[in-house]
C-alpha cells in the first residue's frame, strides 16, 4: 500500500508531469553529472523528511516542524567541506547534514533524523531529549535554539584551532580544520551574533588565526518580520578583517563554487570570511505557522518560484541526466523510502522516567590519570619572583594566584582568557605573573565582550582545553548568562554525553567593598547560577580554600568534564585581618599542591559548639566568625559552617556537619528574595521535620548604592550577633 503524500509533493510531481520547471542554471562546468544528482539526493531528501515530519505531527508522532525547505541549497556547502571540519548549524541545516554523511561511509542520517523528529530514545545524537541536527563523528556538535547562541563558541572553536597549533596541542580537531557554523538573516542582528562577529574580526585584525566561516542564509524572514532588502549584505560586507563572498542558494553549481572558494580562503588565509547565501523559506517558519497572516498570497507564491528543488530539477533534466518521467519516479520511490523509515522510527523507544532524561546533565568521568603537580627545581623556577613571601600566611588574591602557577604548570591545556587578565594582571591583580610563567598564547586579553569570553572558553573546551574564563565582575555575567546555561551547560545533556566543554568560569563578585561599588561592581546576587543543572558553584571565603577549591574545580573540569564556576569575594581578595587591625587573622598559609582538596559539598567547621550554629559564606562567613568571637565571650557555644559549594547543595552534609546543634542561623548576603538560604531553610525543614529551629539573616530587597550606603541594605556582624541571641534565647 503506498504511503500518503503530503499535499505540497503531490504538486510538485504535477509541475514535473507538466513540464513547469524553471530555466535552468548554467552550471558552467563546476559540478559533474555525478556530483549534481548526489547533491540533489540530499535536497530531495532533506525537503521528504520536512513533509514525513508533518505528516507525522498530524498523526501525533512528530514534535518539531521548524524544517529545512527552501534552504536546501546548503548540501552544497557541506560538499565544499571536510567531515573534519566542525559544523555548528542552524536548524535548516537537514540537506547540510545529510551530504555531510555521505562523507562518512556507514552512516543513517535519514533514519538518525527521523528518530530525532520522533523524539526516540535510541536517536544516537540527543538520544530523544530534542530535535538537533549533531553526530559525533560527523564533528557536528547539536544546536538547540539557534537564535545566534552558538555563533560564539564557533568563534571560540576557531580560534582554539589555531592555538591548538601554536601550543602543539591535539585537540578534538586537526590543526588544518576550519570551523563553520550557520545562521539566518535574522539572527545575524542578534547581539550574541554581532559580538562573535565582531571578536572574529577583531582578531583576525590583529594576524591571530582565526579559520572559521560563517553562513548567514538569507531568506529575508524573521518568523514574520520582513530584513529589509540589502541590510545583510551592508551589515557583513563592510567589516575588516572579513571576507565576504555571495551565493544564490537555488543555484547548485553557484553555491558549490562559491562555498570551495569561501572555505580555501578560510583553510589557506587561517582567517574568517561570511557566505551570504540567498535563500527561501517555504511552509511558514513552522508547522503552525500561517503565512498568509502576515505575508501576501503574490509575494508566496514568487518565493514558491525560488524553490532550489524546482532549480535543481531544471538542471538535472536540461543535462539529460534524467527525464521527466523517470524524476517523477524517482521522486516517488524516495517518499515511499522515507515513509518505510519513519513507520519504523515512530515505533522505537522513548525517554519514559526522569532518571533517563536526567541521565546525561552530568558528562561522563574521563578515563585516565591527570598529570602530576610539578616539583623540585621546576616549581622553584616558578614561583622565583615571589620568594621573598615563600612561607608566609596570605590572603585570598594571593594564594588564589599561586594556585593558578601550580596548575596552569601541572595542565599544560588550561587557557585563561579575559579583559585585562594578562600583562595587568586583571582588576584585582590575581591572575599576575601568569603571562610572564605561560606565555600570551595560554593567558589571553580578550575583547571587552562578555558573551565572546564564554563563547571563546566553550570552543576552547570542545577542542580539548580546559578553559578557564574571566568575568571581571558578577553583574557583568547577566550580559552573557545564556553562554552558560543554554550552551556551556546543555551540551552534554544534548549530546547524551558525547560532547562536553569542561572549564572553569572565574567570577569576581559579591558585595561589601570598600571604596568602590555601586549596584554594576557590588552584586550581591548569583540567583542567575542556582537553577542551571548540571553547573557547580564554588565560592571561598579565605585563601586556604581559595586555592583547595581552585585545585578541585579544576579537577571537576579535567576528570569529570564539568562546567564549573568559581565565584570569588571581591571584599575578601585582600582582607587580612579578621577581628582587629594588624591581627592577621585572615591571613592563611598556601595548602601544600599534594595536600588533598574536600569532599564535593562538604563545609568547612569552625568550633565544635552545639548551642547554635551558623551557617554561611563568601562574606557572611568572615562575618559569622567575628560574630562568633563576641557570642563566645558570652557565654555561647558555636559553630559555624561555610557551606564552600554554592550549587548543588550538599544538604546531607551540611546536616552532618551541624552535630548536636538544633538552632540554625542561615547569614546569607544575598537578598532575602531569591536567595541560597530559601533553598537551605526549605531543605532542613524537609529532610528533618521538627528537628530543627532555623531563622535567616539576608540583605534586603535592593540594589546595592554606592559608598558607605550599601551596608545598609546588608547584613552585619552587629546584627548576626542580635539575630543569634533572639534564637539562643527562644524556647
Amino acid at each position: 500500500m503506498a504511503a500518503a503524500m503530503h499535499p505540497w509533493l503531490v504538486e510538485f510531481i504535477q509541475r514535473i508531469d507538466d513540464r513547469r520547471l524553471p530555466p535552468a542554471h548554467a552550471a558552467g562546468g563546476v559540478l559533474g553529472d555525478a556530483d549534481l544528482f548526489d547533491l540533489f539526493e540530499s535536497q530531495l531528501d532533506s525537503r521528504l523528511l520536512d513533509l514525513q515530519s508533518r505528516l507525522m505531527q498530524a498523526a501525533g508522532q512528530s514534535f518539531y516542524t521548524i524544517g529545512s525547505a527552501g534552504h536546501e541549497g546548503n548540501a552544497a556547502v557541506a560538499k565544499a567541506l571536510r567531515v573534519t571540519d566542525p559544523a555548528f548549524l542552524h536548524y535548516r541545516s537537514g540537506a547540510f547534514f545529510i551530504q555531510r554523511a555521505k562523507q562518512s561511509p556507514g552512516s543513517t542520517p535519514l533514519y538518525d533524523m527521523m528518530l530525532s523528529f520522533a523524539a526516540s530514545a535510541d536517536e544516537p545524537i540527543a538520544g530523544g531529549r530534542h530535535k538537533v541536527l549533531g553526530s559525533l563523528h560527523l564533528n557536528v556538535p547539536p544546536q538547540t535554539s539557534t537564535i545566534a547562541s552558538h555563533v560564539p563558541k564557533a568563534m571560540g572553536t576557531a580560534f582554539a584551532i589555531g592555538l591548538s597549533k601554536r601550543l602543539n596541542h591535539q585537540g578534538t580537531w586537526p590543526h588544518d580544520a576550519i570551523a563553520m557554523c550557520s545562521f539566518g538573516d535574522a539572527s545575524a542582528n542578534h547581539s550574541t551574533a554581532l559580538g562573535a562577529i565582531n571578536s572574529a574580526s577583531w582578531a583576525a585584525y590583529q594576524q591571530i588565526p582565526m579559520p572559521l566561516l560563517m553562513v548567514c542564509e538569507d531568506n529575508g524572514l524573521g518568523i514574520s518580520t520582513h530584513t529589509p532588502k540589502g541590510w545583510i549584505q551592508q551589515q557583513l560586507s563592510q567589516r575588516p578583517s572579513l571576507k565576504y563572498f555571495f551565493a544564490d542558494g537555488s543555484n547548485l553549481a553557484e553555491t558549490y563554487l562559491v562555498a570551495r572558494e569561501a572555505a580555501d580562503y578560510v583553510r589557506q588565509k587561517r582567517k574568517p570570511a561570511v557566505l551570504h547565501l540567498r535563500t527561501v523559506r517555504l511552509f511558514g517558519h513552522a508547522g503552525a505557522d500561517a503565512e498568509v497572516a502576515y505575508r501576501s498570497k503574490q509575494e508566496i507564491a514568487l518565493d514558491s518560484e525560488r524553490d532550489p528543488l524546482l532549480h535543481s530539477c531544471a538542471a538535472l533534466i536540461s543535462r539529460g541526466l534524467l527525464d521527466h518521467q523517470q524524476l517523477i519516479a524517482y521522486v516517488q520511490q524516495q517518499q515511499q523510502r522515507i515513509a518505510r523509515i519513519a513507520a519504523q522510527a515512530s515505533q522505537q523507544p522513548k525517554l519514559e522516567t526522569a532518571e533517563q532524561v536526567m541521565a546525561s546533565i552530568v558528562p561522563p568521568k574521563r578515563q585516565g590519570d591527570l598529570p602530576a603537580p610539578v616539583s623540585g627545581e621546576q616549581r622553584t623556577n616558578l614561583f622565583k619572583w615571589d620568594k621573598h613571601n615563600a612561607g608566609k600566611p596570605q590572603h585570598l588574591a594571593k594564594l588564589i594566584n599561586l594556585a593558578l602557577h601550580d596548575l596552569m604548570a601541572q595542565h599544560q591545556n588550561i587557557v585563561m582568557c579575559g579583559e585585562d587578565i594578562a600583562k595587568k594582571g586583571g582588576v584585582y591583580h590575581v591572575t599576575q605573573h601568569l603571562m610572564e610563567a605561560f606565555g600570551p598564547n595560554r593567558v589571553l586579553n580578550t575583547v571587552l565582550d562578555e558573551q565572546s569570553i564564554l563563547g571563546l572558553a566553550i570552543g576552547m573546551a570542545q577542542q580539548g582545553f580546559i578553559a578557564m574564563p574571566e568575568i571581571q565582575f558578577l553583574a557583568y555575567v547577566h550580559n552573557a548568562e545564556d553562554q552558560i546555561r543554554g550552551e556551556a551547560a546543555t551540551l552534554s545533556f544534548f549530546s547524551n554525553g558525547q560532547y562536553t566543554n569542561p572549564m572553569v568560569i572565574r567570577i569576581a563578585g559579591l558585595a561589601y567593598q570598600r571604596g568602590f561599588g555601586g549596584h554594576f561592581h557590588n552584586d550581591n546576587s548569583f540567583a542567575v547560577f542556582r537553577d542551571i543543572p548540571g553547573v557547580i558553584l564554588l565560592c571561598p571565603s579565605n585563601g586556604r580554600d581559595g586555592a583547595l577549591l581552585m585545585r578541585q574545580a579544576v579537577d571537576l573540569a579535567a576528570r569529570e568534564q564539568r562546567v564549573v564556576i568559581m565565584l570569588e569575594p571581591i571584599a575578601l581578595y585582600m582582607t587580612r585581618d579578621l577581628h582587629q587591625e594588624g591581627d592577621g587573622g585572615w591571613l592563611h598559609e598556601y595548602p601544600d599542591p599534594q595536600e588533598p582538596t574536600p569532599a564535593l559539598g562538604e563545609p568547612s567547621i569552625h568550633g565544635n559548639g552545639n548551642d547554635l550554629a551558623i551557617i554561611s559564606y563568601g562574606n557572611g562567613y568572615y562575618l559569622s566568625r567575628q560574630a562568633e568571637a563576641k557570642l563566645t565571650e558570652q557565654g555561647h557555644n558555636v559553630r559555624v559552617l561555610d557551606i564552600r559549594c554554592l550549587v548543588p547543595l550538599h544538604v546531607d552534609k551540611i546536616i552532618d556537619a551541624l552535630g548536636g546543634c538544633k538552632k540554625v542561623l542561615i547569614v546569607d548576603e544575598c537578598r532575602r528574595r531569591g536567595s541560597l538560604s530559601e533553598e537551605l531553610f526549605t531543605e532542613l525543614h524537609e529532610r528533618k521535620p521538627g528537628m530543627f529551629t532555623v531563622s535567616r539573616l539576608n540583605a534586603e530587597d535592593s540594589f546595592i548604592p554606592l559608598g558607605k550606603a550599601a551596608y545598609s541594605v546588608l547584613p552585619s556582624t552587629e546584627q548576626i550577633i542580635a539575630q543569634a541571641q533572639r534564637l539562643l534565647e527562644a524556647n
